[in-house]
């Protein structure tokens, strides 16, 4: 991390990271490789790179709030479901590798284009949100175990908290974004916390790429809310493509 160029491009992936997770998700599959060739081992790069995600997820969070959307208290019932999940997944984190699941994920996100281009469409006029009853304890008992992989690694869990959210909470594209940016925060919380126990955390480096992280979620939690449903559909194919190739070919 003595190179001149280090941290004026951690900054500029943590822009572009930030706005493609509060979008979609899977930025954390650019910001971690990216950490790992600034001279990062893949564990503290890992646990690194929660700093700047939670400065992000806060920062989107009080963006679509600014915009008047949020789902409180929704997602504070999903966030602490979440939150214990990722205490789990980031105990695994520690010293494990994911190559045969980063092959797994990849599967997981060809089957997410997939309902995203071709899954039933839902009409604004169809859209009465589920947030109750059944409903509700299912999005519980789903988003401890998004919250164990979330711990684990995290890139690209934001795709499914989205369909999820969209599909069975009936939320539109841009309300389960406001929840899944809301929720991530709370889960992150604690994972950060067992990185850093374990001493898997370079708060410098996390800082600096917090501020690019930030900023790219401000710019996206208020692009996402003005362009509507439609541009994050499309976004959402868009990201997902690209990131299954990468996920299926990275060893």
């Amino acid at each position: 991390m003595e190179e001149w160029y280090a941290y004026p491009l951690l900054i500029l992936v943590g822009f572009v990271v930030g706005f493609v997770n509060t979008v979609a998700g899977g930025g954390s599959l650019l910001s971690l490789p990216i950490l790992i060739f600034l001279g990062l081992p893949s564990t503290l790069a890992n646990g690194t790179n929660r700093v700047a995600v939670i400065f992000q997820t806060a920062v989107a969070t009080a963006g679509f709030k600014s915009k008047g959307v949020s789902t409180f208290p929704f997602n504070i019932y999903l966030g602490c479901s979440a939150f214990f999940g990722s205490i789990l997944g980031a105990r695994l984190a520690v010293d494990i590798s994911g190559a045969l699941f980063n092959r797994i994920l990849a599967i997981v996100m060809i089957c997410v284009v997939l309902i995203v281009a071709f899954g039933p469409k839902i009409g604004m006029k169809e859209i009465q949100e589920r947030l109750t009853g059944k409903y509700l304890w299912l999005g519980i008992i789903a988003f401890f175990f998004f919250g164990i992989y979330g711990g684990f690694i995290n890139a690209g869990l934001g795709f499914i908290i989205i369909l999820f959210l969209h599909y069975v909470n009936r939320m539109t594209l841009v309300r389960s974004n406001a929840t899944k940016v809301a929720v991530v925060f709370m889960y992150m919380v604690s994972a950060l916390i067992v990185f850093a126990w374990n001493d898997q955390v370079n708060w410098k480096i996390g800082l600096i790429l917090a501020i690019g992280n930030a900023s790219g979620a401000w710019v996206a939690s208020r692009v996402s809310v003005n362009m509507g449903d439609g541009f994050v559909k499309k976004f959402l194919i868009f990201m997902v493509s690209i990131l299954a190739v990468k996920l299926w070919f990275y060893q």
